[in-house]
């Protein structure tokens, strides 16, 4: 489950990169992990201490969509809680960063997945035109949940080195790309993926960022969505914007936040920021609501996201677990389930 490192070749091939130094993937800007004066051991205690609401005291509400027959011509994304969702978009399927099997971590019965938020599993997804991997932290890439896919996924696409571990596990080569950031993969019946930079890093053991995390550009013949992996604030939302808005849609993580590590993950006061740096015209926000990887309660980067996104005048869409979101007509007044 650990997966693979690169191999020769391919760390032959990163050294030639400028995004790649001293044997690691390198982001746009400095970025700690901890925020200066921080430090791990401090980090833990506080992590270990009793903190109010992490975890909701009844099931997180979800509703089951039958993926399994939906109508062909029909432009829906269906989110699966924490940053795993499903979307299809004039007649494609795309499925991005799946967890399903109940878990965020490599250690069994640890980081589990909230009451009622765990209710899809890779039998419930139809076949998919695309996998995309932003990168390979267990609550992105899950071993369990990408095995019982194979079958079902004609392509992969994921940032480089993230192939490997598919290649250890089994996949043909040939069902894989992997490409650097501003890389574009050109898919059948007019379909774009454009590798982006996001603001954060990488690893399943020990050794960090030896393989790339990245946010995508969907473009079909008739959306263009941001999908943003896991980022933290940083310059490359605004050249992104400049370079590829304006979007329909942003996906963007909201959630696992705090102040003691401000660069890797965005809190919620710069989300807002983020979507008017895009041109976005409306905000889905994810990375909540299923694993609880931080302090803050669970139900507080909804609250303050979409607070903040209503006073800004931007479109924010809130579906519960399951819900159908029509990416033709996006619905902008969604009721606050998790109050």
């Amino acid at each position: 489950m650990f997966g693979q490192f690169p191999d020769q070749k391919r760390k032959a091939y990163f050294k030639t990169l400028p995004n790649y130094q001293d044997g690691q993937f390198q982001n746009q800007i400095p970025t700690p992990a901890l925020l200066e004066g921080e430090s791990m051991a401090k980090l833990l205690l506080e992590f270990f201490g009793r903190h109010k609401d992490t975890t909701p005291t009844s099931p997180i509400p979800a509703i089951k969509t039958d993926l399994l027959h939906l109508q062909n011509d029909k432009d829906v994304l269906v989110w699966f809680g924490h940053s795993s969702y499903f979307m299809q978009i004039d007649g494609k399927r795309f499925l991005v960063d799946p967890v399903f099997s109940g878990n965020a971590s490599p250690v069994f019965g640890s980081v589990k997945a909230f009451p009622g938020s765990n209710g899809y599993q890779a039998s419930d997804m139809p076949d998919i035109d695309v996998l995309l991997i932003s990168h390979d932290h267990w609550d992105h890439l899950d071993y369990g949940t990408i095995r019982l896919l194979e079958n079902k996924t004609k392509q992969v696409v994921c940032g480089l080195g993230v192939a490997q571990h598919f290649l250890f596990w089994g996949w043909p080569e040939d069902k894989i790309i992997e490409k650097n950031w501003y890389e574009t993969v050109t898919l059948a019946d007019s379909i774009q993926i454009t590798l982006t930079p996001a603001r954060h890093f990488s690893g399943r053991f020990l050794s960090r960022n030896i393989s790339l995390w990245t946010s995508f550009i969907l473009q079909t013949p008739t959306k263009k969505l941001f999908l943003g992996g896991d980022s933290g604030y940083g310059p490359h939302f605004k050249e992104i914007g400049e370079k590829y808005g304006p979007f329909d849609l942003a996906i963007l993580e909201c959630g696992q936040y705090n102040e003691r590590w401000p660069y890797i993950h965005s809190l919620p006061k710069e989300i807002v920021q983020e979507v008017k740096e895009l041109h976005a015209k409306a905000l889905l926000p994810v990375h909540h609501s299923k694993f609880k990887l931080a302090q803050h309660p669970w139900y507080e980067p909804l609250e303050q996201v979409t607070t903040l996104a209503e006073q800004a005048s931007i479109p924010i869409v809130t579906p519960k677990i399951g819900e159908e979101v029509n990416l033709t007509s996006i619905k902008t007044i969604w009721p606050k389930w998790w109050r």
